[in-house]
């Protein structure tokens, strides 16, 4: 899911391949060059031909459970609404959350403004 400052994604890497660093690297330049360099950015960032629309780094986790993995797609999911960019899960475009609602496993009015109470702080 692409949000405005940042981006949140649940995947599985192939057995024997723990290198996420150059797939997140790989999905930066990849987003980055499809769009125009209208961003500020710092002399440090410009000297290393950095966009300035990512953040340096990013937090990984390993899911435990099926359980915990359901949880880190609503988090996902939900993530436009605690932002304040949409007012449910619904009306944020670029998202997976449409595709589950078509195989049934969300409401269309899933994660409303009104029902985000739930919600744990934001992890990094």
């Amino acid at each position: 899911m692409v949000l405005p400052e940042h981006l949140r994604c649940v995947w599985t890497l192939p057995v024997g391949d723990d290198n996420s660093a150059n797939r997140w690297r790989a999905i930066k330049q990849g987003f980055s060059k499809s769009l125009p360099i209208t961003e500020r950015r710092s002399a440090v960032r410009v000297a290393r031909g950095e966009r300035g629309i990512w953040r340096r780094r990013f937090w990984e986790y390993a899911i435990l459970d099926n359980a915990d993995y359901a949880a880190h797609v609503d988090y996902c999911h939900i993530s436009p609404v605690k932002h304040g960019l949409v007012k449910q899960a619904a009306d944020w475009l670029y998202s997976t959350f449409h595709r589950y609602v078509e195989q049934g496993l969300y409401p269309l009015n899933w994660a409303t403004s009104i029902s985000i109470g739930f919600v744990d702080g934001e992890r990094g």
